[in-house]
Formats: C-alpha cells, sequence, structure tokens
C-alpha cells in the first residue's frame, strides 16, 4: 500500500516536472536561431550586425546557463559553417539585416525586455 501511494505521488508530480521544463524552454530556438545569424555575421565581417545581436541577447535572453551556451554554441557552428563556404556565399547587408530583425521580433514577442533599454535600430 505505502509503494502504490509513493507511486501515485510521484507520478502524480511528473506533469509538473514536464511544464517547468517547458517553461525554461521559452524563447530558445529563438536564441538559437540570433546565435545562426550571429556566426553568419561574424564570419561574413558584419560587426554591426552581429553588435545588434548580441544587444537583442542581452535585453530579451534570461541570464540562464542553458541561454548562454545555447547561443554561444548556435554561434560557433554558424560560423564554422560560413567560413568553410567562402566569404561568396555571405548574405548582403540589408538581406541578413531583416533576417537578425525578425528574429528579434520573435524573441521580443516571447521574452520581453528584460529591463528599461530599448534595442536601436
Amino acid at each position: 500500500m505505502k509503494r502504490l501511494a509513493l507511486l501515485l505521488c510521484f507520478l502524480g508530480s511528473v506533469p509538473v516536472i514536464q511544464t517547468a521544463n517547458a517553461a525554461t524552454d521559452i524563447g530558445l530556438a529563438e536564441v538559437r536561431d540570433l546565435g545562426r545569424l550571429n556566426g553568419q555575421a561574424l564570419a561574413c565581417g558584419y560587426a554591426d550586425t552581429a553588435a545588434l545581436i548580441k544587444k537583442a541577447i542581452i535585453l530579451h535572453a534570461p541570464r540562464a546557463r542553458q541561454y548562454g551556451a545555447a547561443f554561444e554554441e548556435t554561434t560557433n557552428e554558424s560560423f564554422l559553417a560560413q567560413s568553410r563556404q567562402e566569404h561568396a556565399a555571405c548574405p548582403d547587408g540589408p538581406t541578413l539585416n531583416g533576417q537578425v530583425n525578425e528574429a528579434t521580433r520573435r524573441l521580443m514577442a516571447v521574452l520581453p525586455a528584460t529591463n528599461s533599454e530599448t534595442i536601436a535600430r
């Protein structure tokens, strides 16, 4: 009987654990997308675009290890992939900036600014 009670208590807490994990993943896909764009910007020499991406991450991404790690890992992967393709494969500046603006809007929609600053565009 004690085992059954323990099992029921454990099973009752599983949805709460899954919900908590889902809540901590909010914005993670958007952070990864900005990391991908950041790697491209850095590899293609668009320092101003990379600075805008970093500012968006600082203002909107939670200050948690998983978000920072996701951004850095995706940036590194994207940088290496872009570097292998040669500079000719780089998107033009306006196209990349448009992609960054859209990714930033998606991030801002799921994670409002963490302070009173706004992104200067």
